[in-house]
């Protein structure tokens, strides 16, 4: 499948498919892996099976991930960047999924992690 997308000359659409591909991509790698944890039984068997039937579903996350990854370095040139910025959003979505699953409020500590990632980012995006 050839994305019309890859060819845009547009730097907006390369940094709107690159965060949307990668918040969704996290987003889903997340969400397999809590349901695991919370639902599935850590035998081996039981684990092997969650794994084959949710293989689909890892690939589509997995192509996502590389796609936003592909996406955010075409519009920003930098890969260390887009590299930065896709684990805050992790750590975003690690928050948000432990609370949705596991009913984890965010501490005052988990918030100051994410200001202290959010203003790396800013000094590695500065010349």
């Amino acid at each position: 499948m050839n994305l019309a997308l890859e060819y845009s000359e547009s730097g907006y659409m390369n940094y709107l498919c690159g965060g949307i591909f990668l918040f969704v991509g996290l987003f889903l790698i997340n969400v397999l892996f809590s349901y695991q944890n919370k639902h599935i039984d850590p035998a081996f068997g039981t684990t092997l099976k969650y794994q084959i039937y949710a293989f689909p579903l890892f690939l589509i996350a997995n192509m996502l991930i590389g796609y936003g990854i592909k996406f955010g370095f075409k519009a920003v040139h930098n890969l260390t960047f887009v590299l930065l910025t896709s684990k805050g959003m992790e750590v975003i979505i690690a928050v948000l999924i432990g609370y949705l699953f596991f009913k984890e409020a965010p501490t005052w500590k988990t918030l100051l992690e994410i200001f202290i990632m959010v203003i790396g980012v800013v000094i590695s995006k500065m010349k």
